[in-house]
């Protein structure tokens, strides 16, 4: 079962070749010297030589100034296509469009991580150094947050610019939980573990992750056009009307969107079509089955918030009244932007399910309990989640016979995530618990997302939700829904599969540490803020009242202890990559087939096409095996009949 873009010359190639434009030969045959940054900084010249061409273009028709917004909109498309250009994109996909065959890179160094390379594990790992930097920027954000809100009156910035340090920590993190998981593990792990050499469309999906960074520069580089402290919701008319700020935050929105939309697609048709043989439906890893229900969602719901801000946008530049203030509706906007922000929700934390299911079936020694029970259940949340969105609009002057309905549907999705839980929980359940560090994340994961689920029964409620509306109450739900689902799956997931793309361990007991301080330190950073919420402090503020000083004050100083905690994770994690003892192929004794190559794996991932012939779960089971290679079985028998008897790792093998 094969369906792909091209032939994958990326697993073809010797020595873990990638398909890269800078990969060209001598001469003689040797590989060119590369220059790692090159690419990167060629690419970054071409973006700024595009956005000044098309600025002064746009300037030179229409007159005006540099901050006009039709030549912001112009200048940022022409940046776009200028860094595409420079980094290797356009070429990559230009030589076979002239029917030129692609040059390839038998670079094997840090180099390639610079590149446009259509390896999957070399874009998952660009995803997930990328994702983790802005994490820690988005993270500086909040500290700098919490430090204002640590007192009343104004303290280190002014109202102005902390509305836009709101805006810009709520967007950015949202990229990390939307993106993180799926982004960088999504794209390492998926294609291994159905037993594929790459993504269905490898160009695709480089092309994915280099939108990225330009989303990224366009996001910090908004204020400097002026305030978007629409947040991160853009709620118009505010959006409509505020600086002009706010036009590139649409357009870096709307490319991350397209980076959405386009990585949804990759993952659906390589596990529907790439999958190898005996891997059925009822043999897929829990991950793989999250991520693909992640994709049918982010496939199915992205475009509704990227067509809402470029309607946002139209009515900014070319004089529409969709949400402006004087003829359009914003309401409007509301409804449409959660259709999509609440299924976004579940976008960021089924991933999250599957990374702590898999891990914890492999720490418990045990099978996975209600495995097709789970599996339904992470596909009803996907079709659930897209007839509750409407629980955020009870204070809006909705229609009141439409509150009922709304309340039931959004209560009903707990069902299939309390599914979710009881099969983490049955599993752990008499299970020989091995306590690493992923399973100690998963713990605290358990426990802030069940304080996340709780909470938003309140919120889902409409006596209740009038209340808490627009209050911390909803800061803290928010948070630990989103931290504990997806940014706690998302370090655990570091840590689980980090042995797999160093072939080095880490320091555990300097993760346990890490485990343990960030849970206790979220913990007391969010928790006074439902106090503080019950009790009438709106969120998306500045300055408070003098009595809720004292949460604040606590929450405050905790989130700087919580912040510092991940100077331990990234020490950790740099120097064991560099440092740290050597893996081996399968550390943890899983599995599924990730584990059944080396650390890291081969370019092609495999030596052979693997087999599937039994469940990835079945811990304890005599005899139970999900997957061998024939090709060395065969050898090995062959081998068998001429040598000495097998080995015990030869007899595994077979």
């Amino acid at each position: 079962m094969t369906m792909v873009e091209e032939p994958n010359v990326s697993a073809g190639a010797p020595g873990g070749d990638a398909l890269t434009p800078q990969g060209r030969r001598t001469k003689k045959g040797r590989p060119k010297a590369r220059r790692p940054l090159k690419w990167v900084l060629r690419g970054a010249v071409l973006a700024t030589v595009g956005y000044v061409a098309g600025v002064l273009l746009t300037m030179g028709i229409r007159g005006g100034d540099p901050t006009d917004e039709i030549a912001v909109v112009v200048g940022y498309v022409l940046a776009l296509l200028g860094w595409l250009a420079g980094v290797g994109g356009i070429e990559a996909f230009g030589r076979q469009w002239i029917g030129k065959s692609p040059e390839v890179s038998q670079d094997r160094s840090w180099g390639r991580y610079f590149s446009f390379s259509v390896d999957h594990k070399v874009i998952g790992i660009q995803y997930g150094v990328t994702l983790i930097g802005v994490l820690l920027i988005g993270g500086i954000s909040a500290m700098i947050m919490r430090i204002e809100l640590a007192s009343p009156g104004i303290g280190v910035v002014d109202l102005d610019d902390f509305n836009k340090i709101v805006s810009m920590h709520g967007i950015l993190m949202v990229a990390v939980a939307v993106a993180g998981v799926i982004g960088a593990f999504g794209n390492y792990i998926v294609p291994i573990q159905v037993g594929a050499a790459d993504m269905a469309f490898p160009r695709i999906n480089a092309l994915a992750y280099w939108l990225l960074p330009p989303v990224a520069i366009a996001l910090l580089a908004a204020p400097l056009l002026g305030a978007f402290n629409a947040g991160w919701t853009a709620y118009a008319p505010l959006s409509v009307t505020n600086e002009s700020g706010q036009i590139l935050f649409n357009m870096a929105i709307i490319t991350f969107g397209l980076v959405s939309i386009l990585g949804a697609i990759n993952i659906m048709v390589t596990v529907i079509t790439m999958r190898a043989p005996g891997m059925t439906w009822g043999r897929l890893p829990i991950f793989t089955w999250a991520a693909f229900a992640t994709s049918l969602l982010a496939f199915t719901v992205t475009q509704f918030f990227a067509g809402a801000l470029v309607l946002v946008t139209m009515d900014r530049i070319a004089g529409t009244s969709f949400f402006s203030p004087e003829v359009g509706t914003s309401l409007l906007y509301q409804h449409i932007f959660w259709f999509y922000s609440h299924p976004a929700v579940y976008i960021m934390v089924i991933p999250g399910f599957g990374v702590i299911l898999e891990l914890t079936t492999t720490f418990a020694r045990k099978p996975l309990f209600a495995y097709r029970a789970v599996v339904a259940s992470m596909l009803a949340i996907v079709g659930l989640s897209v007839v509750v969105w409407a629980h955020h609009m009870f204070t809006s002057g909705m229609a009141d016979f439409l509150h009922g309905p709304f309340m039931i549907l959004t209560e009903a999705i707990s069902i299939p995530t309390g599914v979710i839980f009881l099969g983490m929980i049955g599993t752990l359940w008499q299970g020989r618990l091995w306590f690493r560090t992923p399973l100690v994340l998963a713990f605290g994961w358990l426990f802030n997302f069940l304080i996340g689920g709780i909470t938003g029964i309140f919120l889902a409620d409409v006596a209740t939700d009038i209340h808490l509306h627009d209050t911390y109450f909803v800061v803290a739900h928010f948070h630990y829904t989103i931290v504990g689902g997806a940014i706690f799956a998302l370090l655990a997931a570091v840590f689980y599969w980090f042995p797999k793309f160093t072939g080095r361990m880490y320091n555990d007991t300097l993760g346990k540490v890490f485990a343990v301080w960030v849970t206790v330190a979220f913990n007391a950073t969010f928790i006074p803020l439902f106090w503080a919420g019950m009790n009438g402090m709106n969120r998306r503020i500045g300055d408070y009242p003098p009595a809720y000083e004292g949460a604040n004050k606590f929450a405050s100083v905790w989130a700087l202890i919580l912040g510092a905690s991940f100077l331990l994770f990234l020490g950790n994690l740099i120097y064991s990559a560099i440092w740290g003892p050597k893996a081996g192929p399968n550390p943890w004794n899983a599995r599924t087939l990730e584990w059944l190559v080396s650390s890291p794996p081969s370019t092609h991932n495999f030596t052979s096409q693997p087999k599937v012939v039994g469940h990835p779960y079945d811990y304890g089971i005599e005899g139970s095996v999900h997957a061998y290679f024939p090709a060395e079985a065969a050898k090995h028998a062959a081998s068998d009949q001429q040598d000495d008897p097998p080995s015990a790792e030869e007899e595994a093998l077979v």
